[in-house]
């Protein structure tokens, strides 16, 4: 396990999304996306000697916090490029979000979709009524094909992670964090393409600017990680990780001055810290994390990070194939 080096901070300034924006935000979303609890972890406390609670975003509708940026995103559109309909690209939880959030404004939505997208999110994206469409295996091909949808269907796209709005609907859950557990002095949050953790850093930095955030990575893939060492985002070469969610290749120019400006620290955790933590999750707590929802407490299980006080970890998601649940209990 290993720690990122930490960039020099760019100053926070204009561009990156604000606590009005994210207070905005919560107001869209009031009525339609569930407060989710932040529950106590006995068994995890005593295990890294500090309080951790565990923010349950896997019992968020759509099963992931993605419903947050989603809605917020679509409630924030023109009627025309909502008439038109909206199309994204994604491994699964925001395509869910997406097609959800849609659904629930009475518009079309396509979601393209990984070759490899497990069945359940596949499923998912289906049952809300939106069209899902294959391409390939990485986020940087299945947004090539989303932009060509775009542009022959007059869609309106809805990225996953890099865009304000979407940034600020997921920055709810700082929000929600601080409002319930204001002593908190860490929060961990797992680094996909970036989007929950510039959110809730653009909130809680603010607000509490002593709350350390950390941002938690798969090992075998790492592009905020890799990009924080650079100065500057790049592109890795796509791996395969049993945390299906973390994968994008490149962090967005907007993600990354979040972190740049607003993250404290970028942790890298195992495979095999990752399954431990889901089955821990299930075995212990009773909750239904999908792995790439695991890997805060991964890090925390594995001794990635070592918290010195209050500490809340984020749990993003909970769509994972039943059929893998006696794997990850026995892990």
């Amino acid at each position: 396990m290993s720690a990122a080096t930490v960039a020099d901070a760019a100053p926070d300034g204009a561009g990156l999304v604000s606590p009005d924006q994210i207070r905005e935000a919560a107001r869209r979303l009031a009525g339609v996306a569930v407060r989710t609890p932040l529950l106590p972890a006995p068994w995890l406390s005593e295990a890294v000697g500090v309080e951790v609670r565990l923010k349950c975003e896997n019992l968020q509708r759509s099963g992931a916090f993605k419903m947050r940026g989603a809605y917020n995103t679509i409630a924030s559109l023109s009627p025309d490029e909502r008439r038109r309909g909206v199309i994204t690209y994604s491994s699964g939880n925001h395509g869910q979000a997406l097609a959800l959030a849609a659904k629930l404004f009475g518009i079309p939505a396509v979601v393209v979709m990984p070759t490899t997208a497990p069945a359940v999110k596949v499923e998912g994206v289906r049952s809300y009524g939106a069209e899902v469409i294959f391409a390939g295996t990485t986020s940087t091909e299945r947004y090539n094909r989303a932009v060509e949808l775009v542009n022959e269907r007059g869609l309106t796209m809805v990225p996953p992670f890099d865009d304000p709005r979407i940034i600020a609907g997921q920055g709810t859950v700082g929000l929600e964090i601080l409002e319930d557990s204001p002593e908190v002095e860490t929060v961990l949050v797992q680094v996909g393409g970036g989007g929950l953790l510039s959110g809730v850093a653009a909130y809680v930095k603010r607000e509490k600017p002593a709350c350390s955030i950390v941002g938690v990575e798969p090992e075998v893939s790492c592009a905020m990680h890799r990009s924080r060492q650079a100065g500057q985002p790049v592109t890795i070469e796509p791996r395969q990780s049993i945390a299906d969610g973390l994968l994008p290749v490149r962090p967005g120019d907007l993600t990354f001055a979040h972190a740049r400006a607003l993250v404290d620290d970028i942790v890298l955790v195992s495979e095999e810290a990752i399954a431990h933590a889901a089955g821990r999750l299930l075995t212990r707590s009773k909750l239904v994390v999908e792995p790439s929802g695991a890997a805060t407490v991964a890090a925390l299980l594995s001794g990635a990070f070592r918290p010195s006080g209050p500490t809340v970890a984020v749990l993003s998601g909970g769509n994972v194939d039943p059929a893998r649940l006696p794997e990850l209990a026995a892990s």
